[in-house]
C-alpha cells in the first residue's frame, strides 16, 4: 500500500512538471532600435524646426540687447573723452563726468541682462527638450510592446542601449528578430500630409543663444568688467 501512495505521487509530481512545462511559452526575443525610433519619428522632426525656430528668435533678441549695450559703451567713450579734453571747461568735464558714470551703470545692468537673457533661454530650451523627450520615448516603447506582443515575443531588448564600455548591449541579432522599421511604420502611418509651400531659401542654421562664441558682438569696454554670469 505504502509502495502504491509513493508510485501515485510520483506520478502526480510528472505530471504537474509536465503541465508546468507546457504551460511555459518557448521564449522569443526581439530587438529595437529606439533611438532610431526617436530620430525617425515626425513629431521629433516637427519639434526639431519649432527649436530651430524659437532658437532663431531668441538669437536675434540677444543680437538687439547687444546693439543696445554697445551703443551704451559708444555713448560712454564719448563722455569719457569729453570728461578728459584738456581744453573744454570744468563745469563741461564734471557734467560729462557724472553723465559717463550714470551711462557706465547702465552698460553693467545691460550686460547683466544679456547674461539673464542667454541663462533662461538656455534652461528654457533644455527643459523643453527633455519634457519632449521623455513623451516621445514612453508613446515609442508601448508601440514597439504592442508590435512585439502581436509578433508573440515573451522579451524586446532594446539594441541602441550602451554597456559602461561604451558598445551596444548586443553584440549580434539575426536581422530576422529587428522589429524597428516596423514599428516605425506603425509609429509615423498617423504622419500628416505634407502641405504645399512656395520655395524658399534654406535660412541660416540658428546658434544657440545661450552657448558662448557666437557671432553676436559682445558688450565690452576697456576697464569694465562684466558681470559674472549666474
Amino acid at each position: 500500500m505504502k509502495k502504491s501512495i509513493q508510485t501515485l505521487f510520483a506520478l502526480s509530481a510528472f505530471g504537474a512538471a509536465a503541465l508546468f512545462a507546457h504551460a511555459q511559452p518557448e521564449p522569443k526575443i526581439l530587438v529595437v532600435d529606439l533611438a532610431k525610433l526617436y530620430e525617425s519619428h515626425y513629431k521629433t522632426e516637427e519639434q526639431l524646426a519649432k527649436l530651430r525656430g524659437d532658437e532663431q528668435k531668441a538669437q536675434e533678441e540677444l543680437d538687439r540687447l547687444n546693439r543696445e549695450g554697445n551703443a551704451l559703451v559708444a555713448r560712454y567713450k564719448e563722455l569719457e573723452e569729453q570728461s578728459n579734453n584738456p581744453v573744454a571747461a570744468p563745469e563741461a568735464k564734471d557734467k560729462a563726468k557724472g553723465e559717463a558714470q550714470r551711462v557706465l551703470e547702465d552698460i553693467r545692468r545691460k550686460q547683466t541682462e544679456v547674461q539673464t537673457f542667454q541663462q533662461n533661454t538656455r534652461n528654457s530650451l533644455q527643459q523643453r527638450v527633455k519634457t519632449f523627450h521623455d513623451l516621445m520615448f514612453e508613446e515609442i516603447s508601448k508601440i514597439s510592446v504592442d508590435v512585439s506582443k502581436r509578433k508573440g515575443a515573451t522579451i524586446l531588448i532594446d539594441k541602441s542601449g550602451m554597456t559602461l564600455n561604451g558598445v551596444s548591449n548586443i553584440v549580434y541579432s539575426d536581422a530576422a528578430y529587428d522589429i524597428t522599421d516596423e514599428v516605425l511604420k506603425e509609429i509615423n502611418k498617423d504622419r500628416p500630409a505634407p502641405t504645399a509651400a512656395p520655395a524658399a531659401a534654406p535660412a541660416p542654421a540658428a546658434a544657440a543663444p545661450a552657448e558662448s562664441g557666437n557671432d553676436s558682438p559682445k558688450i565690452t569696454l576697456p576697464g569694465v568688467t562684466p558681470a559674472k554670469r549666474p
